[in-house]
Formats: C-alpha cells, structure tokens, sequence
C-alpha cells in the first residue's frame, strides 16, 4: 500500500512544483540576538565564548551554511537538545515565525566571523607587505597614507572592506607614484593584519566590533541602486564577463571578502572605466553590511528543493505513519496538506522548532525511530510540503 501511495504522489505532483521559487529573507539579525536571550538559547550555546557550554559554541560552526543545514541541525538535535532541557529544568520556548526568522537572520550573521587571528604573524606582514612604507604604526613607518594608530573601527570587517573600497583607487595612484607593488592578500593574512593593527590601539581593549548586521533586502536595492548590478550578477552567469559574486561569497568570512576586493580592485576599476565611465560608487560601512548579507542570503536561501524526492523522504522516514493528508483519518499528527506555516523560511524554522513539542501518545513499541535529515533532504522535504497546497 505505502508503495502504491508513493506512485501515485510522485506522478500526481505537478511539474511547475519542480521549479521552487527562491524564499525571500527579510530577518532582523539584531532582534534575533534579543530572542537569542529572551528564549533562554544562551543558557546552552555560546556565542564566540560567551554564554553556555551545554551545546556548541554557534560562532565557530563551519562554513559555508545554507539555511536548510541550519533546519536540518535543529530537527536532528531536537531530541537531544528537549532531553537536555528538562535535565537543566530550563523551560523550552515556543517560536513564532518572526521570531524564528530574527533568530535565523542572527545565526546567519554570525558566518560573519573570522576565525582567531595571529598578531605575530600581522606584525610580519605589515613589513613584508609594505604597509610600513606608506602608514606609521606603533610610532614607525612611512606618512604618504593616514596613520593606523588607534583605529579601533578596523576591527570590524565591514569597515575595513568599505574603507580599502572607497581609498583604493587612489591608494593604488600613491602606490604607482612611490613605485611600490601593490600586495595582494590570502587566507587568514588580512585578519592576521588588523590584529596586528588593532594591538597597538590603546582602545582596543574595549572589543572588536566584529559585524554590523546587514539588511538583506536593503542590500539587494542597494545592489542596483550603486551599479554593481551592470558588472555582477547573483544566480549562476554565463556571461564570464559578469561573474556571480554570491557563488563567490559563500565560502568566505567578511575579511576574506574584504582581501578578495581588495585583490581584484585594479581589474574592478578597469572595468569601471568602460562601463561606468570611471565613476567609483562610494560604499558607508553600512551598505557594505547590507550589500554583503543580500550577497550570504543569496546563497543561504538558494537551495532548491525537489518534491518528488520529498515525497520518498517523507515516506522513508516514517513522517506519513503520523501525519496525514488531506483530511485521513486515524493519524496522530497533523495534517500536511493544510500546513500554512512553511511558506516561508522563517515559518518552517518555527514549525520545526514548535513540532518537536508534541508529545507522540503512541506506547514505545509502536513509536518509530527520529529520523534524521541532511540539507539538501530538507530541502526536498519542504518542497514537497509546499507542493501539496499547490496540488490539492
């Protein structure tokens, strides 16, 4: 019988449902560190060493992440994560959906963070660089470009990346004009410089700004609104003239993104000049935070499901012998085909989270196993899920 049902579902689903449309991200990464401590989350992760130690610290998770991993990683520690909980006696919150999305756009932002960086290793490569040629710093160096001292802003990534951004053109002229070559940066060496920059700042005991939360959808408007639009696209690009700078963004941290512009700059401005007319668009830090997180949601809410394995999923991991479809009866879970709370990412986030509240009335011997799920599995699951309002 189960086999038949599979049949049936998987030539009834139709094929406009193959094509899923992208989620649209609109989280509040500030909210989302509020409900990070509101909802007690706290108490068991940290957050780049600050706050519990039952779960894992939640900054230093690998990269890169979609949005469906992070769904994947909260239903398959559910059980664990509830066992825990009443363990500690810490009561377990409910999400609602925009809560759910703040809290996602929060955990997004934390991908942001650069690993731990070597302050030796930047004191080298201020000199190997050249960097003390044109900048004093800890009272040597060179005076054609502004003193480093003290700048603390630095230590956000975001700064620096809009900063070497808007100076970079002439920087590059006073590099000609000293006949100095131009560096170019990899792996951890520029976090690793302004380590060694920020250790010089008398102020650099009050912490480092380590992002500004960035508005997705602003940076999306912003995108067109500066004109990186007419040289980059977003989704995959055919045209290698127009490269796609969300594919290249995934696997960088914001410092990395700040070397690779800094890197490619000469090649950018040349390309200004013929498209552009030679016009630098300037960039706040702010707009690079919201330019940077349309680029990191791209690629986090890109992941497209397919419904037909959704629905092998969905009867392989025991999912329909508790829920039902369409209005079947004698099924002790909800019904599938009426779930309105997966439209949007924020909504499956939540629905996840809340379902694992539920207590299955079944006695043991009939429950089935937890089943555990991949991203991309996920991904097809709720494909699967939102092709069956579309279908019925």
């Amino acid at each position: 019988m189960r086999s038949v049902f599979l049949v049936a579902w998987l030539v009834l689903i139709p094929a406009s449902a193959l094509a899923q449309p992208l989620f649209s991200p609109s989280q509040d990464p500030l909210a989302g560190a509020r409900v990070f401590d509101a909802k007690g989350c706290i108490k068991c992760h940290a957050v780049g060493g600050t706050g519990g130690k039952v779960g894992p610290d939640l900054a230093r998770t690998a990269r890169p992440r979609t949005f469906y991993d992070l769904a994947a990683d909260l239903w398959n520690h559910a059980p664990k994560m509830a066992a825990r909980m009443r363990t500690l006696g810490i009561e377990r919150p409910n999400l609602d959906p925009i809560e759910a999305g703040d809290l996602a756009g929060y955990l997004f932002t934390l991908s942001y963070f650069d690993q731990r960086a070597n302050v030796d290793a930047g004191r080298r490569l201020f000199t190997e660089k050249r960097c003390v040629v044109c900048h004093t710093l800890g009272g040597r160096g060179g005076a054609i470009g502004p003193p480093l001292d003290g700048l603390t802003p630095l230590a956000s990534p975001i700064f620096l990346a809009a900063a070497m951004w808007n100076h970079g053109a002439r920087m590059t002229e006073l590099m000609e004009r000293e006949k100095i070559v131009r560096p170019t940066f990899k792996g951890a060496e520029l976090a690793d410089l302004i380590a060694y920059i920020n250790s010089t700042s008398p102020r650099a005991s009050r912490g480092p700004l380590y992002v500004l939360p960035g508005r997705a959808d602003e940076g999306g408007r912003l995108f067109v609104q500066k004109r990186c639009v007419e040289c980059h696209t977003i989704g995959s690009s055919s045209d290698p003239t127009k490269p796609s700078l969300a594919e290249r963004a995934v696997g960088l941290s914001l410092t990395e993104f700040a070397a690779a512009m800094w890197n490619k700059a000469p090649a950018m401005q040349q390309a200004m000049q013929s498209r552009l007319g030679g016009v630098v668009p300037e960039l706040r830090p702010q707009d690079m935070a919201d330019i940077v997180a349309f680029l990191y949601a791209a690629r986090y809410f890109k992941q497209a499901g397919d419904p037909r394995k959704g629905v092998i999923l969905a009867t392989n991991k025991g999912c329909l012998n508790c829920h039902g479809l369409y209005g079947e009866r004698g099924k002790v879970a909800s019904d599938l085909a009426v779930a309105t709370a997966i439209d949007t990412p924020a909504g499956v986030l939540s629905a996840l989270w809340n379902h694992t509240f539920i207590s299955d009335p079944r006695a043991d011997r009939d429950r089935t196993p937890w089943p555990s799920f991949r991203g991309e599995e996920m991904a097809d699951l709720v494909a699967y899920l939102r092709s069956l309002k579309r279908g019925g």
